[in-house]
């Protein structure tokens, strides 16, 4: 019997020894994660509760009724008082610079006391801004009136001297009270007059940028086409991220300069690593302000 013979034998024999399986379902004990498909009759429809779209402003913006906007008999009290010394002063510089047949230097001085007073109205408005809280001393009260005036430029116009013009005020009695009753140099009390008198309404002049022009008189209208008081178109671009420039708001002759030179960028980098204190434009949201919101609540106003 030769080999390959014998190897064809064992191969046979192997397979007719394999071992019977019976036939039967097999069954797989693997988990799957496959579920089973409903029938139509188990597909149900989960009810989305109906709310109402988030509105574009926060809902707690200040109402058009807001008492903290109205102004007070006190606010009033203050306001005539720092009126009352700036006209004084003015008077004073008229009657002296008549008697001393001296004009050019009162009416210099004048111009420079309104050029500077557009610069104070800027540092003025750029620490109120950024800088404080409610708790803040003597300007906590304005600091709280300032705060989202970003996201309701309205509130300004609703007698904001409440909270800004008699503050104002008031510093201006306390200075140049002093000055009328000790001083007679018409060059000083033009100074004081225009200066301090720009500084103390350059609110109201706020107010006004803050105005459309159908709801102001000709003549302030007159004064913002021609540059002498903050316009509207101007004073705009405060109110558009990044929200750190144009903050001079008598004339906003300052403007373009100091934001040319980021001026107010300088010294809030000086602030931040001299103190570590953040400005608050570094992270203000973006303004939800738009025209048409702003002429909205004239509407109502109306």
């Amino acid at each position: 019997m030769s080999v390959a013979f014998h190897h064809k034998l064992l191969h046979s024999s192997a397979i007719h020894e394999r071992p019977h399986v019976p036939k039967g379902r097999v069954c797989c004990l693997a988990a799957t994660t496959t579920k089973p498909r409903p029938g139509p009759t188990e597909l149900a429809m989960e009810p989305r509760p109906l709310t109402s779209p988030a509105p574009l402003i926060s809902p707690a913006r200040p109402m058009l009724d807001d008492p903290s906007l109205k102004s007070t008999w006190g606010h009033r009290a203050w306001l005539a008082c720092g009126c009352t010394t700036v006209l004084v002063a003015l008077a004073k510089s008229v009657v002296a610079s008549c008697e001393s047949h001296m004009w050019a230097e009162p009416v210099l001085a004048g111009a420079v006391g309104y050029v500077l007073a557009d610069l104070g109205s800027g540092v003025y408005h750029w620490g109120i801004d950024n800088y404080g809280d409610a708790s803040t001393p003597v300007f906590g009260a304005q600091i709280e009136a300032f705060q989202g005036h970003h996201k309701w430029p309205w509130t300004i116009t609703r007698r904001q001297a409440a909270n800004n013009l008699h503050a104002l005020a008031r510093a201006v009695a306390f200075v140049v009270g002093p000055i009328d009753f000790l001083c007679s140099d018409p060059t000083m009390l033009g100074f004081a007059a225009v200066c301090s008198g720009c500084i103390m309404f350059s609110q109201q002049f706020h107010s006004w940028a803050h105005s459309t022009k159908s709801k102001l008189p000709p003549s302030v209208v007159a004064l913002q086409d021609l540059g002498v008081l903050v316009s509207r178109s101007q004073h705009a671009a405060h109110h558009r991220a990044p929200y750190n420039n144009n903050y001079c708001i008598v004339s906003g002759a300052w403007n373009e300069f100091l934001d040319d030179r980021k001026v107010f960028e300088a010294l809030e980098m000086v602030l931040f690593f001299k103190f570590g204190l953040r400005p608050r434009s570094w992270s203000e949201p973006s303004s939800e302000w738009t025209e048409a919101d702003e002429k909205d609540w004239h509407q109502v106003e109306a």
